[in-house]
């Protein structure tokens, strides 16, 4: 019978083919006083690293999204409580804000660079909620987004797809674009659906930030004197502008803590990030004759910019080639001439 029993084996004597001499540091840490400071940069430079990326399966617009809702009293069951949060279907929406965000990726890097085009709520104050879904599905369709949200996985995309399903409109491009592993529904797809609060956790590892803990971490300046609490009394009151301008800065705060990841991750360099930073604070100064609300977004984040460096690039003492040309590194307080 044979047995699978191990079998002792012939004892053989160490060699030097089978016991390589330890390298001279092999008992060194980065301890020891005696371990080299630093590892010696190549002669050549560092390369950088890239990303991979499928590029016909690139989405190069970003779409910051945030929303606005009210309860509906017509689906809110009668004995909910007050303090109880409502459940998708029974949230109406009455703002749609986003931030349309053009991306460029560069072929050598794959480091990305971001043009800022719009920040802006749909429709027009006066439109009911079907006729605001079903503008907002006509641009979703328009392009390839990157779509990026603050709990968009759990509040916003599920109230919007709840209300497009009473009222009875399509959203192809939601559920049919993709491949089965890299689509809007998949959690960890982060070149379709960004959820910044649910990425910047771990993923429920670490407790999860509010958009205004995360704005202020990052200098950003957060709520300014509306909250969603405050909304429903808005409406009440017929007040629906100041809910859009409150909903417009919203999404600009979180297109100023999407920045910041896209540094930290190597989604972008230094360079990256202060252009894009130079570009959205020029684009509200501009617009904001016409909505004070972006002006005042722009002078409390420059004041908030002695806190908190607007730019990575000029207050880290970055080099030049990650820094880009013309930076100036005695330049602390965040933009030039801010």
């Amino acid at each position: 019978m044979t047995s699978f029993a191990r079998q002792p084996s012939a004892r053989r004597e160490p060699s030097a083919s089978r016991s390589p001499a330890r390298h001279p540091l092999a008992e060194r840490t980065l301890f020891d006083a005696t371990a080299p400071k630093e590892v010696p940069r190549p002669a050549g430079g560092w390369r950088p690293v890239r990303r991979r990326v499928d590029e016909e399966a690139c989405n190069d617009t970003l779409m910051m999204l945030d929303i606005e809702t009210v309860p509906d009293p017509v689906l809110m069951p009668a004995d909910w409580a007050a303090d109880r949060f409502p459940k998708a279907p029974w949230h109406q929406v009455v703002a749609i804000s986003v931030v349309e965000v053009s991306v460029e990726r560069d072929p050598a890097t794959g480091f990305e660079t971001y043009a800022l085009r719009s920040c802006r709520s749909g429709g027009e104050p006066g439109w009911d909620e079907a006729r605001l879904l079903r503008a907002f599905w006509r641009l979703f369709e328009s392009e390839r987004y990157r779509l990026v949200t603050w709990n968009g996985r759990a509040f916003d995309m599920p109230v919007v797809l709840a209300r497009s399903l009473m009222h009875g409109l399509a959203a192809p491009s939601w559920f049919l674009r993709g491949t089965r592993w890299a689509n809007y529904g998949q959690r960890h797809a982060q070149e379709w659906h960004l959820d910044l609060m649910d990425t910047i956790s771990s993923f429920g590892a670490s407790p999860r930030l509010t958009l205004e803990e995360a704005s202020a971490a990052v200098g950003a300046p957060g709520k300014m004197g509306e909250h969603g609490s405050c909304v429903g009394d808005l409406v009440a009151r017929g007040e629906l502008g100041r809910v859009r301008a409150y909903c417009e800065t919203d999404v600009a705060n979180l297109y100023v803590v999407f920045l910041r990841w896209a540094h930290l991750t190597g989604r972008t360099n230094a360079a990256g990030h202060d252009a894009a930073v130079d570009g959205l604070l020029r684009y509200l100064e501009a617009e904001g004759t016409a909505r004070p609300h972006l002006a005042a977004f722009a002078r409390e984040w420059v004041r908030n910019g002695r806190r908190v460096p607007m730019c990575v690039g000029r207050t880290t003492g970055a080099s030049d080639a990650e820094a880009g040309e013309g930076a100036d590194p005695g330049d602390r307080g965040g933009l030039s001439g801010a």
